[in-house]
């Protein structure tokens, strides 16, 4: 399961683990959705790269979403930016559009 990675990752995965994979992660993953080519996602990756360097024990998977992109709508992903935080394969809270790192922290400070 390459896209399951600890730490930041630094590019999106267009092949993203599956759900179940997903689910069967014990611990903490941190879901980010969005795509390359999105300006919000784009203002939003310094908060998220500064925000990991305190945890990088932590799983990170960025998935590329899109039209047709299934673990989005899994997900009920609909603004890029998404960052959601499981534990042990469970929703703890999500974040929408955001640019604060403090915004991410806080996040993160759920169950990290």
């Amino acid at each position: 399961m390459q896209a399951i990675l600890r730490g930041f990752n630094c590019e999106y995965s267009e092949e993203p683990p599956s759900l179940d994979e997903i689910r069967g992660v014990s611990g903490c993953v941190l879901l980010e959705f969005g795509t390359p080519w999105c300006g919000h996602c784009q203002a939003s990756r310094s908060a998220v790269e500064e925000a990991m360097k305190a945890h990088p024990e932590l799983v990170h998977i960025k998935v590329f979403d899109g039209k047709g992109k299934r673990l989005g709508r899994q997900f009920a992903v609909t603004l890029w930016p998404t960052l959601i935080l499981l534990n042990d394969g469970q929703e703890v809270s999500r974040i929408v559009r955001f640019t604060s790192v403090n915004d991410v922290r806080e996040l993160l400070a759920l169950v990290v």
